[in-house]
């Protein structure tokens, strides 16, 4: 008998800095490699080194490319890994993307606050830089999904379709005769842009996100409140800022605000897309079709409908620009990017609204404005907000708990354990309640940094 030892190092009693590192007696694994986002007692912890050693992790196998399963790449690389990371074309080419735009932005946050002294570091360091970003992607291989792949003699694995973002998967990981399935973050059965998540048929360790595990998505009509929306910005001349996460998100608005427009629901208002990002990931779209619904031909002409700028310089122009518009802008949290820049300049006044699309995790500046902020702190000083503020909660990218039991729905089997990760405290109890109710299952909720042993049989 063996010992495969599973450390909890992100993701564990929060949604983000999904970290699951697994020592096995031929090879080290890590799954998914992300950074803390939200509370700052969360993001400060990224500045931590982790309790492993780094050097003696041989892969690291990613799920998809956001920045909260990704962004500690970099400082993994410092760290001492050396081992390659392994996702599939489109995961890597968005994990490309999101490495080097965070790294820009730390770079460009620590010279800001260097300069206008809102840091107690001097100088202030970014958290990674595009050089050690760079590295980090010198390490990338790309596997397509649903081929099994050998690591050791006793280790193999594949990635399956899962929705949720182009590239996206959940692993199954096969150590030693045990099947460890590793969710990931799991799509909507019916989105407009991907196809419904492919199903696990067996588990014997099931390490499941529960995001929104104790929630139904609203049924909202969608085209009637941004064509409501729309309608009351050109009536009050005023400007509909939309904080978009740059994978996915941004292509489903621009595609709905298209589909409005050929509808003719909504007038001709300039529409601009401002995320550097963004504009990449909608290249990423061209490349790889079959990820998606989209033909080639209606990803150009819906991208020909939008203005993209390009150039900070652009930014401010379009705040110049008095026609009433709609802007669509990183990030999805209001936690960094062009965005902030817009709020600055936008969110003391009446005729603004600020539309939050999607899920606002705990400690982020989406999440304040939608709990009514009176004001909000943006490097260092502090703005009134006189905007209104709109949600659509029923964009999200992740399936609700109605999504969460459906892709558990064809596991033939029990499994031997379930850790329920990848969920604010309250929603992984509810979730886990839930899970005892309906299937009966016995379920861990990991605590950050715990450790579990689980004990194999080597094949003879």
């Amino acid at each position: 008998m063996n010992n495969i030892k599973i450390n909890f190092l992100g993701a564990s009693g929060t949604v983000t800095g999904s970290k699951y590192y697994l020592e096995t007696p031929e090879k080290n694994i890590m799954v998914d490699c992300g950074m803390f986002q939200g509370l700052k007692l969360l993001r400060e912890t990224n500045w931590n080194p982790l309790p492993i050693d780094a050097a003696k992790i041989d892969f690291v196998l990613l799920t998809h490319g956001h920045l909260d399963h990704t962004g500690y790449l970099p400082r993994l690389l410092k760290e001492g890994f050396k081992g390659e990371i392994i996702g599939t074309a489109p995961t890597l080419a968005i994990t490309r993307i999101i490495l080097k735009d965070s790294a820009k932005i730390h770079e460009e946050d620590a010279e800001r606050a260097t300069k206008e002294g809102f840091t107690k570091h001097r100088p202030a360091l970014p958290f990674y830089s595009l050089e050690e970003a760079d590295a980090a992607i010198a390490l990338f291989k790309s596997i397509e999904k649903e081929v099994w792949i050998p690591l050791s003699e006793n280790i193999k694995f594949r990635f399956r379709y899962n929705g949720h973002i182009i590239g996206a998967t959940f692993i199954e990981l096969e150590l030693f005769g045990k099947l460890f399935v590793f969710s990931g973050d799991i799509g909507r059965k019916e989105d407009l842009l991907l196809s419904p998540p492919e199903h696990p048929k067996w588990a014997d360790y099931l390490f499941l996100e529960s995001t929104y595990g104790n929630k139904l998505h609203p049924k909202e009509d969608v085209e009637g409140i941004l064509v409501d929306l729309i309608n009351e910005t050109v009536h009050n001349r005023g400007n509909l800022v939309i904080p978009s996460f740059a994978v996915e998100r941004m292509q489903t608005l621009m595609y709905v605000l298209w589909q409005l427009y050929k509808k003719n629901r909504i007038p001709k208002i300039p529409m601009f897309i401002d995320s550097p990002m963004g504009n990449n990931v909608l290249s990423v779209f061209e490349n790889y079709a079959d990820w998606h619904k989209l033909s080639l031909g209606e990803c150009r002409t819906m991208c020909n409908h939008f203005e993209i700028i390009t150039s900070y310089a652009d930014t401010w122009k379009t705040i110049d620009d008095k026609r009433p518009k709609v802007v669509i802008a990183g990030s999805g949290m209001v936690t960094g990017g062009r965005v902030l820049t817009y709020l600055q300049q936008f969110l003391d006044r009446t005729e603004t609204t600020v539309l939050l699309v999607g899920y606002q995790a705990e400690g982020t500046r989406g999440r304040q404005l939608l709990e009514d902020a009176h004001e909000l702190k943006i490097f260092g000083k502090y703005y009134p907000v006189k905007a209104k503020i709109a949600y659509l909660g029923s964009l999200s990218a992740h399936a609700d708990q109605n999504g969460l039991l459906d892709w558990l729905s064809e596991i033939k089997n029990v499994p031997e354990k379930i850790f329920l990760v990848h969920g604010e405290p309250l929603v992984l109890d509810a979730f886990r309640v839930k899970l005892k109710d309906v299937l009966g299952w016995e379920v861990h909720i990991p605590k950050l940094y715990e450790t579990v042993e689980i004990m194999v049989s080597l094949k003879s």
